[in-house]
């Protein structure tokens, strides 16, 4: 349950009733106010909650925000509510403060929820959403921004779906179009340079480079000899070109369940051009005269709808592009599958061609301006010693996915892609990623989950019952340290919704940090073992309500929770 909106709605009510009890007593005008406002202020010592109605209706009442107010908070009743207190501050807030039954509900539904603590309950507008990411060109191993990307995409999804969508996870296999045949192109040379020489056999300037690609070659010459030195040059590189995505598409798939992501669907850009999909598309374009002819190609009129410029959907020599097959691939996600929201995790390098594609089903009658979301990323900088790292190690390359889980651990990895939004530069810092102390975050997260696992080691071995077959007196929970943690646990249903609707799920790094600091705190100021037997059982669920909600947000990212460290 998320305790928060619900606060909010309750506050928002209680201020609708007194506002109409100070009208009816003649101290405040009658007005038709369509919304009470509540919000959360940013400094705890102006309350729980806050509503600037006083100042908004300022101007309808005649009266100043002082006044109005104090007007409130005469008529307010909060007898049975969530609330301890309510009081009127600074030019007219009226502030909150949260009461024991607001508390030890929250403990409640922790304690019965569970796991299911973080989700939202029968949301309002649920969509059916895809979600596409990574979606690496599979001519070569996944860098650092696919790495980035990949916790990106999958958290998105993630939140979504724990706020009550329908989702799916889905990577696009660019394996049709120019850079497939330059890639066949680039495995055919390595592999005749094997058996004819290097000097024998010229490699295509614009031709992939990496030691990847060798290692490639040899497999195939390892597992087909000399079979294909002879053959037809077409039949040659298709059988390369093959071999060569099917070992790079399996080590996609390898790497990225090392990761933990995992995709409802692989979806193959082949698919759309043997369907016919990409011509049936282009065709409706041409049918809605949205297209023309010039210099042999044709032309998409997007410079007519806001864009820069026209772009081409088919060249000259009647090739299409990789616009009309986007295009046409997400018509086919927001048509022919249905998705209601199609939501595209993208490197900034690509911010020229949202506007392009959104277009494109605008004038498909997709409405792709609203259903068409891209998340747009920034670059990651590696960082060790100080500097930035560029090569690896290993194989004197740019840095890949690969490389980098077998240098820190998943946790890690995914713990530290996800500390920044996506529109901000992230410097990954590999020493930090390794260290065992506090300055780590998420050691720092996962100790706090192992210190309750130790403390509740220790009670049972002192004899202390940490099983409860009962729910304790939570209202026994009164210090600031304890009721500041309560406060901090609440929040996890309401973080991974504003998560999922501002598409930005490092919140849920920046709050689990904050939970495992108002942990930490409240362990230090307040006695377990030595407690009074009532008091020590309310802590015991503390620690119990804490444990779970870490863990629940731990795995959220993607992280585990372990019992010992």
């Amino acid at each position: 349950m998320n305790h928060i909106i619900a606060a909010k709605k309750e506050a928002a009510a209680i201020i609708e009733n007194a506002y109409k009890k100070a009208v009816a007593k003649g101290s405040l005008s009658d007005h038709p106010f369509g919304s009470f406002p509540i919000e959360i202020p940013r400094d705890a010592a102006n309350g729980d909650l806050a509503s600037s109605f006083a100042m908004q209706a300022a101007r309808a009442l005649h009266k100043s925000p002082r006044d109005i107010g104090a007007a409130i908070c005469e008529n307010i009743e909060l007898a049975g509510s969530s609330f301890s207190s309510c009081e009127t501050a600074g030019a007219g807030f009226i502030n909150f403060r949260l009461g024991e039954k607001w508390m030890g509900a929250v403990l409640s539904s922790i304690l019965r929820e569970g796991d299911d603590f973080a989700k939202t309950q029968n949301p309002e507008h649920p969509e059916k959403i895809i979600v596409e990411f990574v979606s690496a060109n599979p001519t070569g191993p996944m860098h650092m921004g696919n790495a980035r990307g990949g916790v990106l995409g999958d958290l998105i999804a993630q939140t979504l779906a724990l706020s009550g969508n329908d989702v799916s996870r889905e990577f696009l296999i660019n394996d049709a179009g120019n850079q497939i045949s330059l890639f066949g192109k680039s495995l055919e040379a390595r592999y005749l340079q094997i058996f004819l020489g290097e000097d024998k056999v010229p490699f295509p300037e614009d031709g992939y480079h990496g030691e990847d690609v060798k290692d490639l070659a040899r497999a195939f010459a390892d597992e087909f000899g000399d079979r294909f030195v002879s053959s037809d040059e077409a039949e040659r590189c298709a059988f390369l070109s093959k071999f060569g995505l099917e070992k790079n598409i399996a080590k996609m798939k390898e790497d990225l369940g090392k990761y933990r992501i995992h995709y409802d669907r692989w979806f193959s850009e082949t698919e759309l051009h043997d369907s016919g999909y990409i011509e049936e598309t282009i065709a409706i374009l041409k049918d809605k005269g949205m297209t023309y002819e010039k210099d042999g190609a044709l032309w998409l009129r997007t410079g007519d709808h806001g864009c820069e410029k026209d772009d081409v959907l088919r060249r000259a020599n009647g090739f299409y592009t990789y616009f009309a097959a986007d295009i046409a691939y997400h018509r086919d996600k927001l048509e022919r599958r249905g998705f209601d929201r199609a939501i595209n995790v993208w490197g900034a390098d690509h911010h020229g061609h949202v506007k392009r594609l959104q277009t494109a089903l605008d004038m498909l009658g997709l409405d792709g301006s609203n259903r068409l979301e891209i998340v747009l990323m920034q670059l990651v900088r590696l960082m060790r010693d100080g500097e930035v790292v560029r090569m690896s190690k290993r194989t004197g390359n740019a840095i890949t996915l690969c490389d980098l889980l077998d240098e820190i651990d998943v946790d890690a990895a995914r713990f530290f892609f996800n500390s920044r939004a996506a529109d901000t530069h992230l410097e990954f810092d590999l020493d930090l990623a390794v260290r065992q102390d506090s300055d780590n975050p998420v050691y720092y997260v996962q100790y706090a989950h192992a210190r309750i696992m130790s403390i509740l080691k220790n009670l049972k071995a002192e004899g202390i019952e940490t099983d409860l077959d009962e729910e304790p007196d939570f209202s026994l929970l009164s210090s600031e340290d304890e009721l500041a943690l309560i406060r901090e646990l609440a929040k996890l249903p309401e973080e991974v919704r504003l998560a999922a609707e501002v598409r930005e799920p490092s919140k849920i790094d920046k709050y689990v940090v904050s939970l495992a600091g108002s942990f930490h705190r409240f362990y230090t100021s307040c006695r377990i073992a030595d407690a009074e037997e009532n008091l020590r059982k309310a802590r015991i669920a503390l620690c119990l309500c804490t444990k779970k909600v870490i863990a629940n947000a731990l795995s959220i990212i993607g992280v585990t929770a372990p019992d010992h460290m």
